[in-house]
């Protein structure tokens, strides 16, 4: 049975979908404005292994993951350089999807934009007006907080806490201090859409209340995101949409993955620790960013470094070695029982690696084919529901960073034809070059009884 830690509760809770043929989850997706960083990459594979598991154990499983295209910094990034606000978002929506595309992140089963569903977040805010937790003043609509007696239940701090720990616009149009814009005027010059209190453009908060209530209904299983998010985004997610509806749950558990540092600070451009996950797709294949992700626990705050991939790098290499030893042998049928065990207990994902690496172990001493099978077939099954271990091991073996300076495929093959042309004619000593030649170009020899296999370190 799974059990997941619920921000709303503070506790670890047994998962008791609201509907058990269908199982329905919301996660914050990209402002798309820029690159997508590492602190961005840790939310799209954390619950995808939380999609990968769900799918496993529910019949229908429905992801939806929003893409934010209509948003302050949108605005002041197509300024600054010029290029169409819609042009910006296109371009770099498609590179967001390339990105964790590499990740082995699979699609979301809808993946809303927020311009398109504007008169969704309009028809919200009319609700919250008759209703009277919102107001219009100086072109805006406000909710007013002290209208929800509850609010702060989330983040589990009083409404004043709240305040002094964030930074809360001061307005002349807001009632009360922790207010928070609905809706707001736009100039002629910025995105913007006719409202009955003019044109205007949406808040960010009721931008994901409208997506998530459209594809997933009032009431659903789980909504995540980053651990920044519970205040003020989740917070005030959380009460627009339950005021709005009434007697409605919204989201039954709240997920969130802790906090990223990269290089032992917060993440910044003059520290030179900014790391986005084009720049590293550069230097380091993609599942080893992946599982750098993953071994650690997905609440946990994790420090990101490079060493920490070079090192994730150098653990696959040994899986994926392992696994073209068994290429000509077919999986059994065993399941990675360990692996979803672990997973079952919050997404443990660190105990679910340490499952995979008993395994591989395993296969590594195993005599028989039959034994070999059987953990081939754990290895796989393991991996697949974690997001790992799914490509051609040959394929990874071989891989190289873009625009890297090192020997062809074709050359290392030419140089190994020569070196065996050499041993055969008991040339050891020109045998010994061209392995030193190879070495010094980061590539592994394995000599084997049907002839010699090779890597890149």
């Amino acid at each position: 049975m799974l059990q997941i830690y619920n921000t709303a509760s503070r506790r670890k809770e047994q998962f008791r979908p609201i509907d058990r043929q269908h199982v329905r989850m919301y996660v914050c997706g990209p402002t798309v404005y820029d690159f997508a960083h590492i602190g961005n990459a840790r939310p799209v594979v954390v619950f995808d292994v939380v999609y990968r598991l769900l799918e496993r154990l529910y019949p229908d499983v429905t992801y939806v993951r929003n893409i934010t295209d209509v948003d302050d910094k949108i605005n002041a990034r197509a300024k600054e350089t010029g290029e169409d606000i819609r042009t910006l978002t296109e371009r770099t929506a498609r590179q967001f999807h390339a990105d964790v595309a590499a990740l082995g992140a699979l699609e979301p089963d809808v993946e809303p934009r927020a311009t398109d569903h504007i008169q969704e977040m309009i028809a919200i805010i009319v609700e919250l007006l008759d209703k009277g937790y919102a107001y219009h003043e100086d072109g805006h609509v406000l909710f007013h907080v002290p209208s929800m007696p509850k609010y702060g239940a989330l983040s589990g701090h009083s409404r004043d806490e709240l305040i002094a720990g964030a930074r809360v616009e001061v307005a002349p149009y807001k009632r009360d201090p922790a207010d928070f814009v609905l809706w707001k005027p736009s100039e002629t010059s910025l995105p913007g859409w006719n409202s009955p209190w003019g044109r205007g453009r949406p808040g960010w908060h009721i931008e994901c209340s409208a997506m998530s209530m459209k594809y997933l209904g009032q009431s659903f299983d789980i909504h995540g995101g980053g651990r920044d998010l519970i205040f003020p985004h989740h917070e005030n997610e959380l009460a627009q949409s339950r005021c709005a509806h009434p007697g409605s749950q919204y989201a039954k558990y709240w997920m969130h993955n802790g906090y990223l540092m990269a290089e032992g600070e917060k993440m910044s451009k003059s520290l030179g620790n900014f790391y986005t996950i084009n720049e590293l797709l550069q230097e380091f294949p993609g599942e080893a960013i992946r599982l750098a992700l993953l071994q650690t626990h997905y609440r946990q705050p994790l420090d990101f470094t490079k060493e920490s991939l070079r090192q994730a790098k150098h653990t696959l290499d040994r899986f994926y070695a392992a696994l073209r030893g068994v290429a000509d042998i077919a999986p059994g049928d065993a399941k990675a029982d360990d692996v979803m065990a672990a997973l079952l207990d919050d997404i443990n994902t660190p105990l679910a690696l340490s499952a995979l690496h008993a395994a591989l172990g395993d296969l590594n001493k195993a005599g028989t084919d039959a034994e070999k099978a059987r953990l081939k077939a754990i290895l796989l099954d393991g991996g697949e529901v974690m997001g790992l271990l799914q490509q051609d091991p040959e394929a990874w073996l071989r891989w190289q960073p873009t625009g890297g300076a090192g020997l062809s495929d074709g050359e290392i093959e030419s140089l190994i034809a020569r070196r065996a042309a050499a041993r055969k004619a008991k040339d050891f000593g020109e045998a010994d070059r061209v392995r030193a030649v190879l070495s010094e170009n980061g590539v592994i020899l394995e000599d084997k009884p049907q002839g010699t296999i090779w890597r890149r370190g």
